[in-house]
């Protein structure tokens, strides 16, 4: 596993992340990148037909068992950021209509700010490198 992903977490402390993300998603206050530097997650939502009430969906299926690591972003200027990283199972249907089951891998950004926290879904797309699950 790479020396910068973190897994000294607690069941409790991931269930509270998860727990933060889910409200963010339950009240609409979340995004998937969708810019051009995430072509893949676009890809994705396109060969799937995830529509929005499907991107939720997903998101709020989320489980603590899902979470792999978390690591410090890289980005210039937000260095001090934290993102989670979970790669759950999800049962979608192809452009063929055949079903098949994903590894979804999804990279999140909590943002707290003074009138609530936000989450940005960073990555959010089949899963294109090993993973180590925390608690499985």
């Amino acid at each position: 596993m790479n020396s910068f992903y973190n897994q000294d977490y607690s069941r409790e402390q991931i269930d509270a992340v998860l727990d933060k993300i889910k409200k963010c998603v339950v009240n609409n206050r979340y995004t998937i990148s969708l810019n051009e530097n995430r072509q893949e997650n676009i890809d994705f939502i396109n060969e799937y037909n995830i529509r929005s009430d499907k991107q939720k969906k997903i998101l709020m299926q989320l489980c603590t068992e899902d979470f792999c690591h978390s690591l410090q972003n890289t980005k210039i200027g937000y260095e001090y950021e934290v993102l989670y990283v979970f790669v759950p199972q999800v049962q979608l249907f192809n452009a063929d209509g055949e079903e098949e089951i994903i590894d979804v891998y999804m990279k999140f950004n909590l943002i707290d700010m003074p009138r609530g926290s936000r989450t940005v879904v960073i990555s959010f797309h089949k899963r294109n490198k090993s993973i180590d699950y925390l608690f499985r």
